[in-house]
């Protein structure tokens, strides 16, 4: 019986030193304790760390880059300064000698004169051929476009074709060993990466400024089948038309428009994505002009009431005006249907069916379908071509902010 109870107290001590050692080898050599954890069972593996609630907390993700210098020396070469020379036309005012005249009546018009003014702004070179996309608002009724390379040399620019909807333009150059920016999927874009901007604002020269996406999808332009990247990264006048560019160097958007001190805001700025820009660079390097499918009606989110009175649908969207002679109109489609379906395409939003149809060339037959008074109706639609959008366009909403 003593020597039984021997054994099993030499065996606690062994168990009892073999444990010290294992923690002590596993506190200054973890990889050699887990191999030996593992292989004698002493412990399992730790528990993911809790919060104070029970649940588990993720882990944490990989450290920021100390540096976006790499980004940036692949992108910065593929972004040029644009000056602008332009024949302004303005009143010509006459002034009262007398300065309670001047209070009452203000100044007499007598005619008009003319002025030379010199803009700048910013572009992206895109093709190897020479082709340079910036913003419409930045060559609007120029007379001379000049392009200074980010090699020193400066090449004279002619204007391909604009289209004010987005706010693009395309130049091209006559110029050889282009540096062309590489092209990202904005799609793929998200909410908090980090994006830089860069351009030459107010002149000072090429400036990278960084911030995130703070939103996709903005809508910034009534009745505009076209939506923003929103970024906090620094844009002020001159980055017009330079590059947005993900943590990789690649475009992800065209700089167009920002909201500073006039609307009380900081830190908000726009930029056009680049799957847009790329397909509007295709039409204005083919045609001079973009063209866009139209049905030829207006439409809203649903409506409790336009829903008989139930919780809005999740989708489609509510039928608020249909134009005389119009797509839509010799479709049959009314004022209150809601639209559910665009060919095989589920509508979500407003937004989204005005990006569906503008990208249906006109011509195309397809089928709308949704609800009539809670019954289900199905119709054939022609698109037609969208009408040339005069007010509310990106540019003029740029043109009134400068």
């Amino acid at each position: 019986m003593k020597h039984a109870a021997g054994l099993l107290a030499f065996i606690a001590r062994f168990v009892v030193l073999g444990l010290a050692l294992a923690f002590v080898i596993g506190l200054f050599w973890p990889g050699v304790g887990h191999r030996l954890r593992d292989r004698f069972g002493l412990a399992g593996a730790p528990a993911p760390a809790a919060s104070a609630a029970g649940a588990a907390v993720p882990a944490a993700a990989p450290p920021a880059p100390a540096s976006y210098a790499d980004a940036a020396d692949r992108a910065v070469p593929s972004v040029v300064n644009i000056y602008v020379n332009k024949t302004v036309t303005e009143q010509a005012v006459r002034m009262y000698a007398d300065p309670i005249l001047q209070r009452i009546f203000g100044g007499v018009p007598v005619g008009t004169y003319q002025r030379r003014e010199r803009s700048l702004g910013s572009g992206v070179i895109v093709s190897a051929q020479g082709y340079v996309l910036t913003n419409n608002h930045v060559i609007a009724g120029a007379d001379d476009i000049q392009v200074l390379l980010y090699d020193g040399r400066v090449a004279k620019a002619h204007l391909v074709g604009a289209d004010p909807e987005t706010d693009l333009a395309v130049l091209k150059i006559d110029a050889g060993n282009l540096p062309v920016i590489r092209m990202a999927d904005s799609k793929k874009l998200r909410v908090g990466d980090v994006v830089l901007a860069i351009g030459n604002p107010l002149g000072i020269g090429q400036t990278v400024t960084m911030g995130i996406v703070s939103a996709i999808g903005r809508q910034l332009i009534s009745g505009s089948p076209e939506d923003f990247i929103q970024t906090d990264a620094a844009i002020n006048l001159g980055n017009s038309g330079g590059a947005l560019v993900n943590t990789r160097g690649e475009l992800v958007g065209i700089n167009t428009l920002l909201i500073g001190k006039a609307a009380n805001a900081e830190g908000i700025g726009f930029a056009i994505p680049v799957n847009t820009a790329t397909e509007v660079l295709r039409q204005l390097i083919a045609t001079g002009h973009v063209v866009r499918g139209w049905l030829g009606a207006d439409y809203a989110i649903v409506t409790v009431a336009a829903n008989g009175g139930l919780p809005a649908a999740a989708r489609g969207v509510q039928v608020t005006d249909v134009y005389p002679g119009g797509p839509a109109a010799r479709a049959g489609l009314q004022p209150h249907d809601i639209l559910l379906k665009i060919g095989d395409h589920d509508i979500l939003d407003p937004a989204d069916l005005r990006r569906h149809e503008a990208a249906l060339k006109p011509g195309t037959q397809t089928e709308v379908s949704g609800l009539r008074n809670g019954s289900p109706f199905h119709v054939e639609v022609t698109l037609a071509a969208r009408p040339q959008q005069a007010p509310d366009t990106a540019s003029d909403i740029l043109q009134e902010q400068q």
